[in-house]
C-alpha cells in the first residue's frame, strides 16, 4: 500500500520534475555561455593593392595567394563559437602597416597573425614563422628591410613612423620593448604553426625566428608573421597556388590557432581560480576604496613615476621607441634596465600618466614612488 502511494505521488510529480530538470539545464547552459570568453583573432593578408609583394614567374603575386590562404583560415575559425575573426583586408586593397596594427589594437584582439609568402634567387623552400625581435645578423636585417620597405608606399610615412630608419639596426631595438611581455605567447603560437607544417604536411622547417618587423611592432598583443612557402621555387609555387595546397596550409594555421586558444582557455581558468581564492569580501572592498579616496595628492619629499617596462636591452629614450611617450627615463639596476615615464610629485597626475601609458600599449605599467630618493612601496607610503 505504501509503495503504491509512492508510485502514485511520483506519477503526479513527474511532470514537475521534468520542468525543474529542464530549467536547471537551461540555467547551467546560460551560465556556461556567459563565462565562455570569445577570443578575437586578427588575420592579416600581407601586402595588397599597389603593393604586390613578391612576384614569381611574372604572374604569381604574393598579395593574391596570401589573401586566399588568409580567407580560408578565417572560414575555418568562424565555425567556432568562441572565436571572432577580424580581417585587416578581405579584398585587393593597400593597407598601411600602422593601420593593420591599429585594427588589432582597437579590437583588443587576443592574437595577430600576418600571412605572407617568401622569395629568393636560389631554390630555397620551406616555411618559417617570425615573432618580433632584434635582428641578430646582417642577413636578418636585410630580410627585415625588404618587409619594412612597404612603408615607403604609404602617405605621410615619416610622420606615422616618427623618423624610423630602415637602414639602422638601432631602430629595431626599440621595436621589441612592448612585445617583450608577449614574447612567450608569440613563440608558443609560432611553434604550433611550424610544428603543424612540419609534422602534418612534411614541409621543410626553416624555424621560428625573431625579426624587427614593423607590422608586428604596431600591435599590443601576441603577434606572428608566417612565411608559408617560397613562390620562387617552382615545385613549391605549384603547391602554394593550388586549391589542395592552400587548403592544407590554411588548415594547419587554423588548427595551430585553435590549439593556442585552448592554451589561453586553460590559463584563463587558472587565473579565475586564483582571483576567486584571493577575492576580498564586500566589506573589505569598501575599506580599500575608502583608503584610496583618502590618499593625499602631494606628500613632501615624494616623487612618483610610471614604470612602463624593464628589459635587458639598453634602448635609447627617443619617443619613437616608446610609442610617442616623451621624457622617458632609463635606469640600470644590475643587468636590467628600467624605463620610467611621467615624473611628478602629484599622485593625481601620475595616475593620468599611467592611463596614457596603458593606452599607448604598456598594459603592465604601474606607479612607483620614491621618498627622498629611495624607492618605497605605495602600501608603505599610504599606510
Amino acid at each position: 500500500m505504501k509503495s503504491q502511494l509512492i508510485i502514485k505521488n511520483y506519477r503526479l510529480l513527474k511532470p514537475v520534475l521534468y520542468v525543474l530538470i529542464i530549467c536547471n539545464i537551461l540555467l547551467l547552459n546560460t551560465k556556461m555561455n556567459a563565462q565562455q570568453k570569445q577570443y578575437k583573432i586578427v588575420l592579416d593578408a600581407g601586402h595588397g593593392g599597389k603593393d604586390p609583394g613578391k612576384v614569381a614567374f611574372k604572374k604569381y603575386k604574393e598579395k593574391d595567394v596570401a589573401l586566399k590562404i588568409t580567407k580560408k583560415v578565417g572560414e575555418i575559425l568562424t565555425k567556432k563559437k568562441n572565436i571572432k575573426v577580424i580581417y585587416t583586408r578581405q579584398k585587393d586593397v593597400f593597407v598601411d602597416l600602422w593601420e593593420r596594427g591599429s585594427i588589432a589594437n582597437k579590437a583588443e584582439a587576443d592574437l595577430f597573425v600576418s600571412i605572407h609568402l617568401n622569395a629568393h634567387t636560389s631554390a630555397a623552400h620551406g616555411t618559417e614563422t617570425y615573432v618580433l625581435g632584434v635582428n641578430a645578423n646582417q642577413k636578418n636585417l636585410e630580410v627585415a628591410k625588404k618587409e619594412n620597405s612597404v612603408i615607403l608606399l604609404e602617405e605621410n610615412y615619416k610622420e606615422n613612423y616618427e623618423g624610423f630608419d630602415l637602414d639602422s639596426p638601432e631602430s629595431f631595438l626599440g621595436l621589441t620593448l612592448i612585445q617583450e611581455e608577449n614574447l612567450d605567447k608569440s613563440l608558443t603560437i609560432a611553434s604550433l604553426v611550424q610544428n603543424n607544417f612540419t609534422d602534418k604536411l612534411k614541409r621543410k622547417n626553416r624555424g621560428v625566428k625573431q625579426l624587427g618587423l614593423i607590422v608586428l611592432h604596431q600591435t599590443y598583443m601576441p603577434s606572428i608573421l608566417i612565411e608559408a612557402g617560397f613562390l620562387t621555387n617552382k615545385k613549391e609555387c605549384d603547391y602554394l597556388i593550388s586549391e589542395k595546397g592552400q587548403n592544407e596550409i590554411s588548415n594547419s594555421i587554423a588548427n595551430a590557432i585553435l590549439d593556442y586558444v585552448k592554451i589561453l582557455e586553460l590559463n584563463t581558468v587558472a587565473e579565475q581560480e586564483k582571483v576567486e581564492e584571493k577575492k576580498p569580501k564586500k566589506e573589505e572592498k569598501k575599506e580599500v576604496k575608502q583608503t584610496k579616496k583618502e590618499r593625499p595628492d602631494i606628500i613632501e619629499g615624494v616623487i612618483y613615476k610610471v614604470q612602463i617596462a624593464s628589459s635587458r636591452n639598453k634602448i635609447k629614450t627617443y619617443s619613437r621607441n616608446f610609442k610617442g611617450l616623451k621624457g622617458v627615463q632609463r635606469v640600470q639596476i644590475g643587468k636590467i634596465f628600467r624605463y620610467y615615464y611621467g615624473e611628478t610629485n602629484s599622485y593625481k597626475q601620475v595616475n593620468e600618466k599611467l592611463k596614457l601609458a596603458k593606452n599607448k600599449g604598456f598594459k603592465t605599467a604601474y606607479i612607483v614612488a620614491f621618498k627622498n630618493g629611495d624607492k618605497i612601496s605605495l602600501d608603505e607610503l599610504f599606510e
